[in-house]
């Protein structure tokens, strides 16, 4: 936990930016009869409904820049991570020294599988420019990116879509209004404060 709240206390610097990652999946729902809006402006939607499958929305948030991009993928597996992660070194990032990444310890996020992806040398020069820093279980909401997906779910995408066109074209629209704006995240707790309010998580010293 330490370790992130350290990161979080880097000043901006475009050539080391901090990137958070994280993933949330998005049932698609199909109606089986047209939605009402009412005269407040509420959508009542029936009973019944068809479910269209799920997408995953993948959350890449720079929060000293205030910049985020959705990527939708139909998986959620270690090959999906790891084309999305070598873009953001390969294109948005390609001038950067080095950038480091904050992310949950999922079974996904597996560096390895770059050399499942790219021929060696070009999975070794990506995984050279980013170094990983992983939360601590139990301690998802270290990751800045889980927070913007969750802004993004109360602002965009809380009620019933249809299909996995429909969501981008709502999340491209909220994303480019977010980003104008260039909406920041500044942390605020530190590890002088989880050494107070979250003692319970450090080990009891026996002298």
């Amino acid at each position: 936990m330490e370790n992130i709240l350290e990161v979080y206390k880097r000043p901006y610097d475009e050539k080391y930016p901090v990137v958070c990652l994280d993933e949330s999946p998005k049932q698609l729902i199909g109606e089986m009869r047209e939605a009402i809006i009412t005269d407040k402006s509420e959508t009542l939607y029936d009973s019944e409904y068809v479910r269209n499958g799920v997408a995953e929305m993948y959350m890449l948030f720079e929060p000293l820049a205030g910049w985020r991009h959705v990527e939708i993928k139909d998986k959620h597996t270690r090959i999906e991570w790891a084309t999305i992660v070598s873009d953001l070194v390969e294109n948005r990032y390609k001038d950067a020294e080095k950038i480091t990444l904050v992310e949950d310890n999922l079974s996904a996020h597996k560096p390895s599988a770059m050399y499942e992806l790219f021929e060696p040398e070009r999975a070794k020069k990506i995984l050279n420019k980013i170094e990983f820093v992983f939360t601590p279980k139990h301690g998802s909401w270290l990751d800045m990116a889980e927070s913007e997906l969750s802004v993004l779910t109360r602002q965009c995408i809380k009620g019933r879509i249809e299909n996995k066109e429909i969501l981008a074209k709502k999340i491209t629209a909220w994303e480019e209004k977010r980003n104008q704006k260039n909406v920041k995240t500044i942390w605020r707790f530190t590890t002088a404060d989880a050494r107070i309010k979250l003692q319970k998580l450090y080990p009891t010293i026996i002298v």
